[in-house]
């Protein structure tokens, strides 16, 4: 059942961006940018937890998963380390991400030209 609910969650994130993408003059990246600031404002409120607890992995693909890792990070380090840890934890659960983003971006640069 949970390879059910992984594979609507992740059709119904999907959904949800391309009727945006259809009906309003909205580019990806902003696109991208609504779904980061939704899934951090749903783990703000604990919401999010549940869905990765009903769908697993299909909570954790979407882009909404990063907003959830920055707020839960965030809050976690908040928690032990007082205010700086807000700052601090952002980028715990999330820098392997990142890291990995700039390296395969810089590779592919290396090896592909991209069109005008």
């Amino acid at each position: 059942m949970i390879y059910l609910n992984a594979f609507l969650f992740c059709g119904i994130v999907c959904l949800i961006a391309q009727i945006i993408l259809d009906n309003t003059k909205l580019t990806p990246g902003h696109i991208t940018s609504i779904f980061v600031v939704l899934g951090a404002f749903l783990d703000t409120f604990g919401i999010y937890d549940w869905f990765i607890k009903y769908c697993g992995g299909g909570a954790m693909l979407p882009i909404t998963s990063f907003g959830h890792s920055l707020i839960h990070g965030a809050l976690s380090a908040t928690s032990s380390t007082g205010f700086m840890g807000l700052l601090m934890g952002m980028f715990d659960l999330t820098a392997s991400g990142i890291t990995a983003a700039i390296i395969f971006s810089f590779v592919f640069a290396l090896f592909f030209k991209p069109k005008n």
